[in-house]
């Protein structure tokens, strides 16, 4: 007997064995499903969803489940996405945007929408168009995180539905036609020219009030300063009034004399001069002071 009549006899003897054999590593295959981390499956029974097979090694039952949809739960990006807009001041914009977003629940997302890049799409347009409708034209340009954060609040209510969270929105850009450029630039201009005016406005002020506060400064000093030789004359006339009342009027009347005779001497030592003009009674003054100094002793 050679080798091909007994592999005959053997598969004649336990064909039956060998296809269940067959069969069950067939089942087995079949109902093992190992699911890569960056994905979701969706398992349906005869048409129906059945379940949702997250990363890992998972079970069904063979040849009455099947994997219906591979979902990629990585985070996507739309295309830059661009439409026209109007501000409440009626001005016409061209607003570039992006979304990015991933599937949570991609049993929402396949059975509810069809093209879900595309729904998305219109859904952020006329979203961008109804808030920027809201915003005139310098509240575009200069709130456009506030306008962003706006943007995704309200695409999230919407996408809800869908199984779908978005992660971020961007506002790429916001473009402008040419005459409203131009208008805008000469709108920047007489504000720049206004500034300076102002800031030329506000520095003559401030010269002005700096040279009153100065005039103010030195009259006020000014009148301390005669308020002081005013006190000192006063003191002066204080201390000779005293002196006149202890020690007589001839006191005063000596040191009258006194100062006249030294203006003289003063007078007389002066270089260059060879004739001195004395008034009539000098000698009287010399007189009188040395009358009075007997008179004192």
């Amino acid at each position: 007997m050679d080798i091909e009549q007994i592999l005959l006899s053997f598969l004649g003897n336990n064909i039956v064995f060998l296809l269940l054999f067959a069969l069950l590593v067939i089942a087995i295959m079949a109902g093992v499903r190992i699911v890569p981390q960056s994905e979701k499956y969706v398992v349906e029974r005869f048409g129906k969803l059945r379940s949702v097979l997250g990363p890992g090694i998972n079970l069904i039952v063979p040849f009455f489940d099947r994997v219906a949809h591979k979902i990629s739960i990585l985070e996507r990006q739309l295309p830059t996405n661009s439409q026209d807009a109007i501000t409440s001041d009626n001005v016409l914009v061209q607003v570039e945007s992006s979304v990015f977003y991933r599937i949570i629940e991609p049993e929402k997302t396949v059975y509810r929408i069809r093209d879900i890049d595309a729904a998305i799409a219109t859904t952020v347009a006329g979203i961008v168009r109804s808030e920027i409708g809201t915003l005139e034209l310098d509240e575009v340009q200069s709130n456009r995180a506030q306008l962003i954060v706006r943007i995704q609040g309200a695409l999230e209510k919407v996408v809800d539905d869908w199984g779908i969270e978005v992660t971020r929105a961007e506002i790429l850009d916001v473009n402008l036609d040419e005459a409203t450029r131009a208008a805008m630039l000469q709108q920047l201009n007489a504000e720049r020219a206004r500034r300076a005016q102002v800031t030329e406005a506000e520095g003559s002020k401030r010269s002005v009030e700096l040279n009153a506060d100065a005039e103010l400064y030195a009259a006020e000093q000014l009148a301390k300063a005669r308020r002081v030789s005013a006190d000192a004359e006063a003191y002066a006339t204080s201390v000779v009034a005293a002196a006149i009342a202890e020690n007589g009027l001839e006191a005063a009347q000596y040191q009258v004399a006194l100062k006249q005779v030294e203006a003289l001497t003063v007078v007389g030592q002066g270089e260059g001069k060879q004739t001195i003009l004395l008034p009539a009674n000098v000698l009287d003054a010399f007189g009188d002071a040395f009358g009075l100094l007997k008179g004192r002793k």
